[in-house]
């Protein structure tokens, strides 16, 4: 049976539709089941192109979202998600999509992204922002600034659980068999205090602010059963946490970390072997490892994992700013904040990070 998307597809052989030029809106409550429908459907759509993440991003960081559609016939041809951050300290953006990996336009037909690149163009000039970015898997505007910063990692699920244990290089390995054999267990979790507990304090070791709980709750009422927690401890103890997303036939481990005894019993290696077998066991195909910085020690780990990098290509195009935005850990004027950061009480850091990192993005 064809697929909606096919179904559209042939319907564009049609020369009159063909001439026809795509109409553009704002996502509006009583659109978001078709808007799925189409990213469920659609080639280009990540999980990132999803409607909850209008209602996440709105309610737990109170920022003003444009999420845009093409429209023709009453069949939507492509979508946009945008979000608009406006911060003294770190400019004014729009973005598509903040706290998110990719973005940018997904459609099936040429006339539904013109009209969405040139609608986004359009909004990004009235409002009077810095830059308008898309987060984009493969590059739009060639003419565009772009950062060449973050790279994704993604690999196939093989068929049997085993088959998964050896792809793995030898010595990232034996570190999953160091936490098999030190007796660290998997539990999927409900709620987010174990997990928050052990990612908190992760990311607190690092100098980078926190996310607030509001935000993982409402990712976890947002996103229902296409969000998961997993949670690994030894003897009842919490060692680490990681908050994943499914969408389609692909797992997304997309928050994670562990408490300062992680690193001892290889609880996080541990953490994303398990989470990779139980995805092998559900029949899911592809583990997406997700973004990380050039020379970092995340994308480090991942190459351990015999994951290949896969470049990201965010472009921006420049309003009100003269260059490609910087607001990231790697930048030396930041460096100070970090060592500061790490001092602080991780109860301090808790309550103060949230605010900060809405603004990042």
């Amino acid at each position: 049976m064809s697929s909606a998307i096919d179904v559209l597809l042939e319907e564009h052989k049609d020369s009159s539709l063909v001439a026809e030029k795509p109409s553009v809106h704002l996502l509006q409550a009583q659109d978001a089941k078709r808007w799925d429908e189409f990213v469920l459907a659609c080639p280009e759509a990540t999980f990132f192109h999803r409607a909850g993440w209008q209602t996440v991003i709105e309610r737990a960081f109170a920022h003003k979202t444009w999420f845009l559609f093409a429209e023709l016939r009453g069949h939507i041809q492509g979508v946009l998600p945008l979000a608009e951050i406006n911060s003294r300290v770190f400019g004014h953006s729009l973005s598509s999509l903040p706290f998110c990996v990719y973005g940018g336009i997904a459609a099936i037909s040429e006339p539904a992204r013109e009209a969405l690149d040139a609608a986004a163009q359009e909004l990004a000039s009235r409002l009077g922002v810095d830059y308008l970015e898309y987060r984009n898997v493969k590059t739009l505007h060639l003419d565009w600034p772009g950062k060449d910063l973050y790279v994704t990692f993604r690999k196939e699920i093989l068929p049997e659980i085993e088959q998964n244990m050896q792809a793995i290089p030898r010595k990232q390995r034996a570190m999953v068999r160091k936490g098999i054999k030190g007796g660290l267990e998997s539990t999927v979790d409900t709620g987010i205090e174990r997990f928050f507990s052990a990612y908190s304090a992760s990311v607190h070791r690092l100098g980078t602010p926190v996310f607030s709980k509001r935000y993982f709750r409402l990712l976890e009422e947002v996103f229902t059963d296409d969000c998961e927690l997993m949670i690994i401890t030894k003897e009842g103890r919490i060692i680490s946490g990681v908050m994943s997303f499914y969408f389609r036939d692909e797992v997304l481990p997309y928050y994670g970390g562990g408490t300062s005894d992680a690193r001892d019993v290889a609880g996080n290696d541990f953490m994303y072997w398990e989470l990779m077998r139980r995805a092998c066991e559900r029949g899911y195909k592809t583990f997406d490892f997700g973004r990380s910085k050039r020379n970092s020690g995340s994308f480090d780990f991942k190459k351990n994992w015999g994951f290949e990098p896969q470049p990201l290509h965010y472009e921006y195009q420049l309003h009100r700013a003269e260059a490609v935005p910087d607001n990231n850990p790697l930048n030396p004027k930041y460096q100070l904040f970090i060592k500061a950061w790490r001092k602080l009480p991780l109860s301090l850091a808790n309550l103060v990070g949230p605010h900060i990192v809405r603004n990042l993005g």
